[in-house]
């Protein structure tokens, strides 16, 4: 069958690139075409658009690039109508996603099917109804979804498992190198315990949050401060950052920093998740523009208490999450040495273990292929 995958981010490319693995061993005639990045390019198929020129983030940067949006999405549409795919699988990043959902809905016979739903329990829970009309199949990611869409929405999707539990669990298994070969290959001290800063994928982001992560972070003794470089951002974007600061940077191995570190920065993400499996101490870091503004605005829009995936999951406050007007350098400060306190941090571990529990074991790839395939086939 034919596969068009729709992924916008870095997260994105990664998830649709295991998926797609899993949709090749359940069907061996898999064609796939995509708008993703260069893990689904590396599986197979044609990549028609880079989530580096689809990636834009806030208000601001949004309506500066609104011209590019609309010609990705125009592009998109005409691209699926030519290829004329069995399915259109839309990945996360629900902007541009449901956008597209609705236009193959009015357009077309194609079956739309969504990996990864879109959180609009937390914000712009309106689209519920854009949802129910245009997307055929809602594969969920995150256990307290099911009560969302299920129990107040009576529109049926699919846990599956989460994709970052998975991988991570994956990667663990088969990592074995060791703290002092990780610090040697990558020009770190052998005698320090490690910092790790997660700034976040995107520039906005990582503008936002890294000189106050490095501020504070290097004000702790006795440690060193590693930043995991993000897919998709050259190295040279941190040079303003890192210049005279004696912070390193490693690319395209945050699992194998997050297997090292002792405690972690990390802005709010699927980061935070990750972080938390690796069993790694955190504190949750978001800076936004306007802070006072956000941090009042955030009690009025969103519809949920937290925002990091760690507490979300738990249903409770597992990490401290400094966002808007609570990321302040003090805050930081205070937080980032209390987890240097060894009762907190296995206070912190234990209600991580919760959280993997929650999660369970299930391949979210696996178990959404094979979905996949079954509902593919009644509509043949």
């Amino acid at each position: 069958m034919k596969y068009y995958l729709i992924a916008g981010e870095a997260s994105g490319d990664l998830h649709a690139s295991h998926l797609m693995r899993s949709l090749q061993a359940v069907d061996k005639q898999a064609e796939f075409r995509f708008f993703g990045g260069d893990l689904m390019a590396a599986v197979g198929g044609t990549l028609v658009k880079h989530y580096r020129e689809l990636a834009y983030m806030g208000v601001v940067a949004v309506l500066l690039h609104l011209p590019t949006i609309l010609r990705n999405m125009s592009l998109c549409k005409r691209d699926v109508l030519e290829w004329h795919p069995d399915v259109v699988i839309l990945v996360d990043y629900p902007g541009f996603n449901l956008n597209i959902a609705q236009f193959l809905k009015a357009k077309t016979q194609i079956p739309v099917y969504y990996f990864i739903a879109p959180k609009i329990w937390a914000w712009k829970e309106y689209r519920i109804k854009n949802i129910r009309r245009d997307i055929s199949q809602l594969f969920s990611i995150l256990p307290f979804e099911v009560d969302f869409f299920e129990g107040k929405h009576h529109y049926p999707i699919h846990y599956v498992g989460n994709p970052t539990a998975s991988e991570v669990a994956e990667f663990r298994r088969n990592y074995t190198e060791t703290f002092e070969a990780f610090c040697q290959k990558n020009g770190l001290s052998v005698d320090k315990p490690i910092i790790a800063l997660l700034a976040g994928s995107r520039k906005q982001e990582i503008d936002r949050n890294l000189p106050a992560m490095i501020r504070v972070a290097g004000e702790v003794a006795d440690h060193q401060l590693v930043l995991a470089g993000a897919p998709g951002i050259d190295a040279s974007f941190y040079q303003r950052f890192l210049s005279g600061t004696g912070v390193r940077i490693v690319e395209s191995q945050t699992y194998a920093l997050l297997s090292h570190a002792h405690v972690a920065l990390v802005t709010s993400g699927t980061a935070t998740l990750e972080t938390a499996l690796f069993r790694v101490p955190q504190v949750v870091c978001y800076a936004t523009l306007v802070p006072w503004l956000i941090g009042w605005l955030r009690k009025k829009v969103l519809h949920v208490k937290y925002v990091s995936l760690v507490n979300l999951i738990a249903n409770r406050e597992v990490v401290r999450e400094l966002v808007a007007n609570e990321f302040t350098e003090a805050n930081l400060r205070s937080e980032l040495h209390a987890l240097l306190d060894e009762s907190v941090r296995r206070q912190m571990l234990a209600s991580y273990d919760e959280v993997h529990r929650i999660l369970g074991e299930q391949s979210a790839p696996d178990e959404t292929a094979r979905l996949i395939a079954q509902y593919l086939s009644k509509e043949k």
